[in-house]
């Protein structure tokens, strides 16, 4: 089985880079558990002092894999998910998303629980589940936390398109750039995080991340049967079926 999740380290960083060009990165249930891995290997990993996501590709993340979405069983699916975002913001490393690609529905997820979100200008973002008959149901766990109110009705309910400079402003990004800056931006975040102490970076982002974490472990299994109840339903397997049929 072709692997679609990598792993490098040096220099103080672990860099997990999505790999599954094929289906834009779409949340699979291969790429969710070598993700698990390799976020579990950055930070059993000593020499590391910070942890990298990013992406191949054009897209970052695609959301859910619709195609394993529409053959049903996705309570297992959005469990994944939120264990992968609790993973994330409970890592003992700071976690650093560099979005040279678009951004969709559940890879915003990954996105919500990162530490801190570099992304190039020219990058897109949607919440697309309601044109799918679905919910930004366990996404939502990372995802209120850092929208405000009035910014997460609006995005979560038209599910337009919005841009990374529109990202930053309602929380969701740390910084947006020029695409041609966007490597050398990334490198000065993480260097100037790289230089602090192993004890320090953890314990802050557990004093960052406490809200966050108890927000998951509260909500998390009931909105993971909501999600599987909704990914379930006549509506959503049609909506479904039609999507991948336009996108063939």
């Amino acid at each position: 089985m072709t692997e679609l999740v990598h792993l490098d380290v040096a220099d103080d960083v672990a860099t997990i880079t999505l790999d599954s060009e094929r289906n834009r990165n779409a949340l699979s249930r291969q790429l969710v558990s070598e993700l698990m891995a390799h976020l579990a290997a950055a930070d059993a990993d000593e020499s590391a002092r910070a942890v990298l996501v990013r992406s191949s590709g054009t897209v970052f993340c695609s959301g859910a894999d619709l195609s394993e979405a529409a053959k049903g069983g996705m309570v297992e699916g959005a469990r994944a998910l939120i264990v992968l975002q609790r993973r994330i913001a409970t890592l003992g490393k700071p976690v650093v998303v560099e979005l040279a690609g678009a951004v969709r529905a559940g890879g915003l997820g990954v996105v919500g629980a990162a530490d801190i979100v570099v992304a190039a200008e020219s990058v897109t973002f949607a919440l697309t589940e309601v044109r799918l008959a679905l919910a930004p149901a366990v996404i939502s766990l990372s995802l209120l936390p850092r929208l405000t109110s009035r910014a997460a009705s609006d995005l979560f309910l038209t599910a337009r398109t919005f841009d990374a400079t529109e990202a930053v402003h309602h929380g969701l990004v740390t910084r947006a750039v020029p695409d041609t800056e966007l490597q050398a931006e990334v490198a000065r975040s993480l260097a100037d995080v790289v230089k602090g102490y192993p004890q320090g970076l953890r314990e802050t982002k557990t004093l960052l991340n406490h809200d966050l974490v108890a927000r998951i472990d509260a909500l998390g299994d009931d909105l993971a049967a909501l999600s599987g109840e909704l990914f379930g339903s006549d509506e959503a397997r049609a909506a479904m079926t039609a999507f991948l049929r336009r996108r063939r």
